[in-house]
């Protein structure tokens, strides 16, 4: 691959502090952290960079092939630089990794759309070639002089998480090439195609000649249009006696032309084959998806009685599925016992998400754990993360998006409500 003057080396603008954030919300960024996780012999010195993160404390982020450097101040405002090491690909596994990434369309047009499927890093791995790092890959340095992961180094890390959730050429570049290097790189192995156009029409007439039969080609997909249609008007004034609310008709027509506009898209995205089915939601659960589009008042009242909640409920459901849709609902309206393994990785992450005098107290029950002597609560759902809630006018609320860190998401539920 060639070298790009400028291109092997990105300076990232300091980042506003994390408050009522994760750290990693693309499953990339959270195998990031796991490394630093498992590798980080103090896990005080863990949590201490996860606190600085959270407080704005990482300066700007210098990312280059096989190094990362920022200046981490400490809360006495002591300013360290912090470095963190890791192993760049060698020329051989950079050709190995473009003539894979080639071989399958979906993982160069995954790379174009800036994300990192877990199909595209498996098939590397089983290359030869490991993107992600392992137990083990972060190597720290610091001028604080701590020979392990310090609190400065493991706030680095955490700070990269971001950056990895915007961009995962920033992983690529850390292990040695630019984009505009890795662009290039697919384009002339693979020929323009590969990085314009990966999927070739027709077969070669000699090879279906040889074949001994001709298949007919496939369906061209549909276009998709800039969005759904317009459905079409009801016309009240030559009905006498309409059946049905024209409102409510109008409203479930466009939400339908919505919704299939949505299955549409996804449908015609790299790499949907490979996507787990869609389960459809249940009746109750449509209701607050088609509430959710802001019909009228009248719609609305239909939509809540027809799912067995007053208005004040359905306005709480529609505000859980903005924020995280069926999953985010779930966690509103169901509460689950949570008991062995489950229950102690629940105790772990809490007795780790704070310092012993920084940690809130907290009442159990079942998935729910409730700050004592305050308006905020932490549920717990089934996928292990973490939803903040806060009680207004007598009942609890979602405050916010679901995390892995327990702190984090009790931060959103202190926050003001204009400020999620």
């Amino acid at each position: 691959m060639t070298a790009y003057e400028g291109d092997t080396e990105r300076t990232f603008a300091a980042l506003p502090p994390a408050h009522g954030r994760g750290f990693a919300q693309s499953w990339w960024g959270r195998a990031w952290l796991k490394a630093l996780e498992e590798t980080a012999l103090d896990s005080a010195q863990v949590k201490t960079g996860r606190r600085l993160a959270r407080a704005g404390a990482v300066g700007a982020v210098s990312v280059r092939p096989g190094r990362l450097t920022a200046v981490v101040q400490d809360r006495d405002g002591t300013a360290h630089r912090a470095d963190v090491l890791l192993e760049e690909l060698s020329d051989e596994q950079w050709d190995r990794f473009v003539d894979m990434a080639v071989e399958r369309a979906g993982h160069v047009a995954a790379l174009l759309d800036r994300e990192m499927p877990p199909h595209l890093v498996e098939d590397a791995a089983a290359a030869g070639i490991e993107l992600l790092p392992g137990l083990g890959d972060l190597e720290p340095e610091c001028d604080c002089g701590a020979w392990d992961h310090c609190g400065h180094t493991a706030a680095l890390c955490y700070q990269v998480a971001r950056l990895l959730d915007q961009d995962p050429f920033v992983l690529l570049l850390m292990r040695g090439r630019g984009e505009r290097a890795v662009m290039d790189a697919l384009q002339t192995h693979g020929g323009a195609s590969a990085v314009q156009a990966p999927c070739r029409e027709g077969v070669d007439a000699s090879e279906a000649y040889a074949a001994g039969h001709v298949l007919p080609p496939p369906p061209t997909p549909p276009v998709l249009q800039e969005g759904p249609g317009v459905p079409p008007s009801l016309d009240t004034e030559t009905v006498p006696a309409p059946v049905a609310d024209p409102a409510a008709l109008s409203f479930l027509a466009s939400r339908a032309a919505a919704e299939a506009y949505r299955l549409l898209a996804a449908a015609l995205r790299a790499g949907h084959d490979q996507q787990p089915v869609e389960v459809g939601p249940t009746a109750a659960e449509d209701a607050v998806r088609l509430a959710a589009g802001a019909p009228r008042p009248a719609v609305l009242e239909r939509l809540a009685e027809g799912s067995g909640r007053d208005r004040e409920a359905l306005d709480v459901a529609v505000r859980a599925w903005r924020l995280g849709g069926r999953a985010a609902l779930s966690v509103l309206e169901q509460e689950w016992a949570v008991e062995g393994d489950t229950l102690a990785r629940a105790r772990a992450a809490l007795e780790a998400a704070w310092e012993e005098d920084e940690r809130p107290s907290l009442r159990a029950r079942a998935n729910r754990w409730t700050v004592v002597g305050e308006p905020h609560q932490l549920r717990l759902d089934r996928d292990g993360c973490w939803w903040p809630y806060r009680r207004e006018r007598g009942h609890w609320v979602p405050a916010g998006e679901a995390s892995q860190d327990p702190a984090t998401a009790l931060a959103s539920a202190a926050l003001p409500p204009d400020e999620l």
